[in-house]
């Protein structure tokens, strides 16, 4: 009874009696992540299994059939792909970046100067996986990280 005679939901940043969250859409739950892939299908065949329950992969056309939060990744990528991808999607996707396990220095260099965010030789898929998980703690961290910027002025 005392919570509801003190409640208020003006978004107030941290005011002591709001129990509105600060900034719209942070109380809102996520979507469970989805992987775009781009590129050659057979070279992430297993990855599904490797990454955790809730996960999805799909297989995209082109840049332009990327939605919002999805991480992209491209399979046999190369420098031109990574730009085009780079300019269709907003900025704040993920994009990762899969070449042969030979492939050289150059290439990964240009690939990652490119925009992916990641650049993974061979493509085992238990270590694809793993990558695969750090953008996205990543991708949910940058929300917090300007924080301040994003609270309405007093």
């Amino acid at each position: 009874m005392l919570v509801q005679l003190n409640r208020s939901d003006q978004n107030r940043a941290f005011a002591p009696n709001s129990t509105a969250v600060p900034v719209p859409g942070l109380d809102r739950q996520r979507a469970d992540p989805v992987v775009v892939v781009l590129g050659h299908p057979g070279r992430v065949a297993a990855l599904r299994s490797h990454l955790p329950s809730g996960w999805s992969v799909r297989f995209a056309s082109g840049p332009s059939d990327v939605r919002a939060d999805e991480i992209v990744l491209i399979s046999g990528a190369r420098v031109d792909d990574v730009r085009a991808v780079r300019a269709a999607v907003a900025s704040r996707t993920r994009v990762v970046a899969l070449v042969d396990e030979d492939t050289r220095a150059d290439l990964v260099a240009g690939v990652l100067t490119a925009g992916a965010d990641v650049c993974v030789r061979g493509g085992q898929p238990a270590i694809l996986a793993s990558h695969l998980v750090a953008c996205r703690r990543r991708q949910l961290a940058d929300r917090w990280m300007n924080l301040e910027s994003a609270l309405p002025a007093p």
